[in-house]
């Protein structure tokens, strides 16, 4: 009888989470959809702009997705293929561009290559930055860590073994990486590609504020919804900008855990070779500059009295920036990360059980609607939510802000549980019920120790993407529930430049913060494993 109320229990547990995300994912993105009319198609395909916006959208797409896999590989390669010092630190510097708002790195290079820009004066170039170049730059700064990150995850899970047969073999080294690591890093970089691409296809961060002229599909639909309130038309857009993001979902999910070797017998020896480190020593040195630089700039532009007329060192933009109610929106901005945090940790952690610690075919219906969700556009979830919920309770108050973000951000940290909770023996709840043990007590006594690591780290997903996004509320936030991620452009709209680099600053040390938090964290739960795991052999 207890089986069959525990087996009743966990299916009207998924009933519920299946109908959480029909609800706040994909009813409000086919309300969108069913609000398009013929006309509003008709409108879009028949302007000037879009055939344009569509161009540049693909130009600017696949320069940088070109540029931006080359340089998170050849990183990568540079971490976990070298002998070079520091490399813990190193991994935690090349991520920092991750860590602010894409808008952020465009205003960082008008301050450095604008027309009043540092570098600019200080060199004496007649070009400025705007446009494709500049839209292109911007956007590789902020989607190469993305790359870097896959790629370095491949490269640490690599098997040595093939390497060491093909050197007993005779194998010329050259070979061996077309042979051996190109093979097996295939996969991972065709999912990169497609990453990338549509990072950059679906973001109007970096082309709103460095495009000038140049208009591509995201900010076209920025200006349909915000700046005429054509709904039908920026849906139009919308649709069309999902395109890249279903292909790759499509992609991500047939080349998923194809790259990784099934077990690891050996670790890649990396041998001595010292033109290969030198080199990989002022490859990552010139990536950190860079990154210096744009960091630096928010820095000197934040603490200067008025850029570029009066450069004197000043605190009084972080108090101008508080006063222009600055201290309101970072306040609602901790308030959604916090919440964000909490609600998404618990449905993802929640979800992540029920498809693999409760097998059933509810199961496999779950796990499709929660990885789905990765298909829609951060843009496109908050257009269909103002387009759903508009004039609802809800509507202009945070909490639609916290549920968007939720689903927005969902379907990565529910993999990271997913893929935890698969390793952990299968047999855990059947021995405690056979005992005995409420299922509720393996999962806090058992299974959440097993995953702590796992629970942190997502909660830093959901708080810092909810600290820094623009998309998904740029069209669900008013004077009142503003997110400071959206001062930015706000600041530059009123020359504001000072203001708008403490902005920037402020969302980077906060992210930074809990990163690194999260790490000291999770150092200590291997530390006290390893401790736990040594203690346990002396004893066996």
């Amino acid at each position: 009888m207890s089986f069959k109320k525990i087996f009743k229990g966990t299916e009207a547990t998924k009933l519920l989470l299946i109908a959480i995300l029909v609800a706040f994912v994909f009813y409000p993105f086919f309300q969108m959809v069913l609000n398009i009319t013929a006309e509003d198609v008709r409108e879009v395909f028949s302007s000037k702009t879009f055939p344009v916006a569509v161009r540049n959208t693909i130009k600017i797409a696949l320069l940088t997705t070109l540029i931006s896999v080359t340089i998170g590989t050849l990183l990568a390669f540079s971490v976990r293929r070298t002998n070079i010092r520091f490399k813990s630190i190193l991994a935690i510097l090349l991520i920092l561009p991750m860590l602010i708002p894409s808008i952020s790195h465009g205003m960082g290079l008008i301050t450095l290559f604008g027309t009043n820009g540092i570098i600019r004066n200080l060199f004496g170039f007649e070009k400025t930055i705007y446009g494709v170049v500049g839209v292109v730059t911007g956007s590789v700064l902020y989607s190469y860590p993305v790359v870097f990150l896959m790629m370095d995850d491949m490269l640490k899970y690599q098997d040595g073994s093939p390497y060491e047969a093909a050197m007993v073999l005779g194998i010329p080294r050259w070979r061996s990486f077309f042979v051996v690591t190109m093979s097996y890093l295939k996969r991972p970089l065709i999912a990169a590609v497609f990453t990338v691409f549509t990072l950059v296809a679906t973001d109007y961060g970096v082309p709103l504020m460095i495009g000038s002229k140049t208009t591509t599909l995201a900010v076209m639909m920025y200006q349909e919804v915000l700046g005429q309130l054509a709904f039908g038309k920026g849906s139009v857009v919308g649709l069309i900008l999902l395109i890249p993001a279903i292909l790759n979902f499509i992609i991500n999910k047939i080349v998923k855990g194809k790259g990784k070797s099934s077990f690891v017998t050996k670790s890649v020896d990396n041998r001595r070779n010292v033109i290969r480190d030198v080199l990989a020593y002022v490859f990552c040195s010139l990536v950190l500059a860079s990154i210096v630089i744009l960091l630096g700039s928010f820095a000197l532009i934040a603490f200067t009295k008025q850029y570029p007329a009066d450069l004197t060192i000043t605190f009084a933009n972080v108090r101008k920036m508080l006063a222009l109610r600055g201290d309101k929106f970072l306040r609602n901005s901790f308030v959604i990360a916090i919440f964000v945090s909490g609600i998404g940790v618990v449905t993802a952690f929640l979800t992540a059980y029920m498809t693999t610690r409760v097998p059933s075919k509810l199961s496999g219906f779950l796990h499709i609607f929660s990885i789905t969700s990765l298909a829609i556009p951060g843009i496109v979830l908050g257009l269909s939510y103002a387009m759903t919920f508009g004039g609802s309770f809800i509507y202009g108050t945070l909490a639609i802000i916290i549920l968007a973000n939720v689903m927005h951000f969902f379907a990565s940290p529910y993999q990271m549980m997913y893929n935890s909770l698969s390793k952990m023996n299968a047999n855990l709840e059947g021995v405690g019920l056979t005992l005995g043990i409420k299922r509720v007590r393996i999962i806090l006594d058992v299974i959440i120790p097993q995953c702590k690591s796992t629970i942190f780290e997502m909660i830093a997903y959901f708080f810092v993407n909810s600290m820094m996004t623009i998309s998904a509320v740029s069209f669900l936030a008013n004077a009142t529930t503003k997110p400071l991620s959206l001062l930015i452009s706000q600041f530059e709209g009123q020359m504001l430049y000072e203001c708008a680099a403490v902005v920037s600053l402020v969302i980077l040390i906060s992210n930074v913060a809990i990163k690194g938090i999260v790490y000291l964290i999770n150092r200590k739960i291997v530390k006290n494993q390893k401790k736990n795991s040594a203690n346990t052999e002396v004893v066996g």
